[in-house]
């Protein structure tokens, strides 16, 4: 089993320079970055944890430029998004996006992807909440066609493009991972695309992972949120399979940082 960091970079929090640089000389694999474009100051939506939104939610920088920066000092680690929010992106900018980050990091970008909580912040995209899982799926899917084919098209309910040209093609082959986060209602999603699943910390992992495989017909790589550094939690993981375990970043400035990290470190040291 791999570990690796999630945070949310802020203007207030560690760079992303000295963040990835970090992550990678303390032996993590890999490096998640989560996204919201805004916070609507009317927002209804309950925060799925509970309890108020996060401060950093409000503040994070754009992952693709955050990522982009930690690219450029750092060698080994993966790249991700946790999550890049589909119902809020145009799909041809997506695939671009990811595939210049694939290219400049030498074959290193996963795409992390999630449907949203948030409905009054889809909806200032102009999505529809009711329908964003459907047109997740074909964002996704015709992120792929874009990734795939020199000539991509895509005809569905939501996506509809006759064929273009769309460059870089990502580093690596066929492309770059993708993971969809989110529960049981997200799996129809991630057997049509092909994805890994995204999983969060109070999902029931044994049973639910039965439950992807038999919906998915393979099996499916999981990466999983470790938000309490909980030891029994990391064993659970490793007993049912998962291919990673994200350890939260709390968004501290970069003293703070780097001492959590270490502390990170430490327990999976301990673990090993």
């Amino acid at each position: 089993m791999k570990f690796g960091i999630a945070t949310h970079v802020t203007d207030q929090g560690i760079g992303p320079a000295a963040l990835a640089r970090a992550v990678e000389e303390r032996g993590f694999d890999s490096l998640f970055v989560g996204e919201h474009t805004h916070i609507p100051v009317l927002t209804k939506s309950p925060y799925p944890a509970g309890g108020e939104i996060p401060g950093k939610y409000y503040r994070t920088l754009d992952p693709f430029m955050t990522l982009a920066v930690a690219a450029s000092v750092t060698d080994r680690i993966l790249l991700g998004t946790g999550v890049a929010l589909i119902p809020e992106r145009d799909p041809i900018i997506t695939a671009k996006e990811v595939a210049s980050l694939d290219l400049i990091s030498g074959g290193r970008a996963v795409l992390g992807a999630g449907v949203g909580w948030n409905l009054e912040e889809m909806r200032n995209h102009g999505t529809d909440p009711k329908t964003r899982r459907r047109l997740v799926t074909e964002r996704l899917q015709a992120v792929r066609a874009l990734w795939t084919e020199e000539q991509a098209e895509y005809h569905g309910d939501f996506v509809d493009f006759d064929p273009v040209f769309c460059w870089p093609k990502p580093v690596r082959s066929p492309h770059p991972p993708i993971i969809v986060g989110g529960g049981e209602r997200t799996f129809a999603c991630i057997a049509e695309v092909g994805a890994g699943w995204f999983a969060l910390p109070f999902h029931d992992l044994g049973p639910m992972m039965k439950k992807l495989r038999a919906k998915a017909a393979r099996e499916v790589p999981v990466t999983v949120l470790d938000v309490n550094h909980d030891p029994g939690r990391l064993t659970e993981c490793a007993e049912v399979g998962a291919e990673r375990v994200l350890l939260e970043l709390p968004t501290l400035p970069e003293a703070d940082s780097l001492r959590e990290l270490d502390r990170c470190a430490q327990l999976i040291a301990s673990f090993s």
